[in-house]
């Protein structure tokens, strides 16, 4: 692909949260969603962390210019001292393999056609550390060093890779954390609110255009202000 505007994107975890808001600010600058979701809304359901459907998925759809990968989960709360070795898996497979394996099925078409843009849902908790949310915060620093890697891997194929890292935002995904854990991390916020999907939504659709084309590797913070490198 050259320089004409990009069609297609695929949003994992597109079905809800900032994977939802994500696909439909997309769908505004023209550009064909396809989401990957477990949800039953979404276009294709499937796991992120299984290559094979993401292979078939791939397959499936076809070409593809813009990835999003959004799919994640929170884990469990809890001080690091009693978390269990099974939830780190759960959480790193997800947040981090399912990043990877991603990447993996959709962007070889990309760097063929000479043009793409991946855009990776991180975390200010991966540069921070959100007590009570070790694997999380692990997991969001991995996907941090995981887009630093990539984008120097692929700065000359025509394909940007870039993340994100949100702080508190208005999600489902934030439902199942402590009510204290949450008041914690929204307290260091110096807007004092949490932010809105359609916020994080607006940067996606940014770093997912031609209007970027200097910037690879980088993580944007939108933070309200809490972050502080």
């Amino acid at each position: 692909m050259g320089a004409s505007a990009p069609r297609t994107a695929v949003v994992t975890g597109g079905a809800s949260g900032l994977g939802a808001a994500s696909a439909a600010r997309l769908r505004e600058d023209g550009l064909e969603v396809v989401t990957l979701d477990l949800d039953d809304r979404a276009d294709i359901r499937l796991d992120v962390t299984d290559d094979a459907a993401l292979a078939e998925a791939a397959a499936r759809v076809g070409p593809v210019d813009v990835l999003v990968n959004s799919a994640g989960v929170i884990g469990g709360s809890a001080p690091l001292l009693e978390s269990t070795a099974s939830e780190w898996r759960r959480v790193l497979d997800v947040n981090v393999l399912g990043v990877v394996g991603a990447m993996r099925a959709f962007v070889p078409g990309m760097v063929e056609r000479g043009w793409g843009r991946v855009v990776n849902l991180a975390s200010i908790a991966g540069k921070d550390g959100n007590p009570g949310l070790a694997p999380y915060s692990a997991s969001k620093a991995a996907v941090i060093a995981l887009t630093k890697s990539a984008g120097k891997e692929l700065a000359l194929t025509g394909v940007l890779v870039n993340a994100i890292a949100p702080a508190v935002i208005a999600t489902p995904m934030n439902d199942a954390t402590a009510p204290e854990v949450l008041a914690h991390i929204t307290s260091l916020i110096p807007m004092q609110r949490v932010g809105q999907p359609e916020e994080v939504a607006e940067l996606v659709a940014w770093l997912a255009s031609e209007r970027v084309s200097f910037s690879t590797g980088a993580v944007y913070d939108i933070s309200g202000g809490r972050a502080t490198y």
